[in-house]
């Protein structure tokens, strides 16, 4: 009997330890990365980090307009993140795949970036700083400490060339770098309604804004024909997403002949029903805006950017907290009054913004310009873009076509 009680003394006391040692480590463990501020070279103490999500589609000029935040010293920048869940979940339609961009944004506005290992491949390395969507345009990660390829204070583009040559780094070394930031951007087009972000921005933790860029659906559609081959797999998941209890009229014109090139452009433009009907729900609610959406969201049209680059950019970096200086304001100028009239996709470059906001108006169809506008004259209603009822009038570039938005 007093060996047996003599164990069960030592079984207590061990149990007794291993619970002690079990609760201090809980005490340790942080279940999530709240977003921290004990950084002696990063923000205040006193100041929470202010978070911003650039809400929009493909084909908006958003690449350059993200670029006005990857050339901020003070923005730690991501581009695209959510590239890689739709990459890993295809072919999921766009709608389905919503609550998985939500929950990679909560990691991502907290630091967290091992979210990216959920969408590696099986057998795959460990991700890397060069690993993610758009890393060698990436100011951050191409330049010091992590690279000595840049200095992040001076503005000017990143060449990919040179920064394909920065040591790939460990994700644990970005997270650190990225806990130096007072401010977060990510640029995405995969959350298409900005209800999606609802939990987030009641999320008290997280001082999170939206900017929604948007541009005349009818330029939208144009680029994406001109960018089609690109857009393939993207086209596709969000045709998917179409609801199949609307009627759908293939032609506003029950007398138009479909040609080959209406065929190639199919996908394209119909991607627009689904891509508008989902910025007319981010409109109501920001027309009559919900708590957690007040003082949140700022609409920014793109042709308001190429018309008055630094007037807008000193809107944008107001709205975000942040402070223009000369030489961001200077870029701004340049990258929008370029010689180049290209419209080359995905490469952000120094053309006449202007000229190329226009392009739509010469090159659509009638019919093409007539469908977007069946789909889109919701959004484009509230936005302030005017349909045309002819193609004479379409191609009379000296009639605006932009009068005031309702936001």
């Amino acid at each position: 009997m007093k060996v047996l009680r003599r164990k069960r003394i030592v079984l207590f006391i061990a149990y007794f330890l291993l619970l002690v040692l079990t609760m201090l480590n809980l005490a340790n463990y942080r279940w999530t990365k709240e977003p921290q501020q004990c950084n002696l070279q990063g923000p205040s103490l006193a100041k929470k980090r202010q978070l911003v999500y650039v809400l929009t589609t493909w084909r908006s000029g958003s690449s350059f307009f993200g670029e006005l935040f990857n050339q901020h010293p003070e923005v730690f920048f991501l581009y695209e993140p959510m590239w890689h869940i739709w990459q890993k979940l295809y072919p999921g339609d766009a709608v389905s795949l919503q609550g998985a961009a939500r929950d990679m944004l909560s990691s991502l506005y907290r630091c967290d970036l091992s979210v990216f290992q959920l969408y590696n491949s099986p057998g795959s390395k460990n991700f890397t700083s060069l690993g993610l969507f758009g890393a060698t345009l990436n100011k951050v990660i191409c330049s010091y400490p992590l690279c000595s390829g840049y200095r992040k204070e001076v503005v000017g583009m990143v060449d990919d060339k040179v920064c394909k040559k920065c040591p790939p780094q460990s994700l644990s070394l970005l997270e650190e770098e990225c806990l130096k930031y007072s401010t977060i951007v990510i640029k995405g087009v995969r959350v298409l309604d900005v209800n999606v972000l609802a939990p987030l921005m009641e999320d008290p933790s997280l001082d999170l804004k939206v900017i929604h860029l948007v541009r005349d659906p009818r330029a939208v559609a144009n680029s994406r024909i001109k960018s089609r081959h690109g857009l393939i797999r993207e086209n596709l998941q969000v045709v998917r997403s179409r609801d199949p209890k609307l009627r759908r009229v293939p032609f506003v014109d029950p007398g138009h002949k479909i040609s080959k090139k209406d065929g190639a452009d199919y996908h394209s433009v119909g991607a627009m029903e689904v891509i508008c009907d989902q910025t007319y729900r981010s409109l109501r609610t920001a027309l009559n805006p919900p708590n957690w959406l007040k003082g949140k969201y700022l609409a920014v049209r793109y042709e308001d950017l190429v018309d008055n680059p630094v007037k807008t950019l000193r809107n944008v970096y107001q709205f975000a907290n942040l402070s223009a200086n000369l030489d961001i304001e200077s870029f701004a100028l340049n990258m929008t009054n370029g010689t180049s009239s290209s419209s080359k996709p995905f490469i952000v470059s120094a053309r006449n913004a202007t000229q190329a906001a226009s392009a739509w108006r010469t090159v659509l169809s009638i019919q093409q310009i007539k469908q977007v506008e069946e789909y889109c004259h919701n959004a484009m209603a509230i936005l302030g873009y005017e349909r045309v009822r002819t193609a004479v009038e379409a191609k009379d570039l000296s009639k605006s076509l932009l009068t005031a938005s309702k936001l």
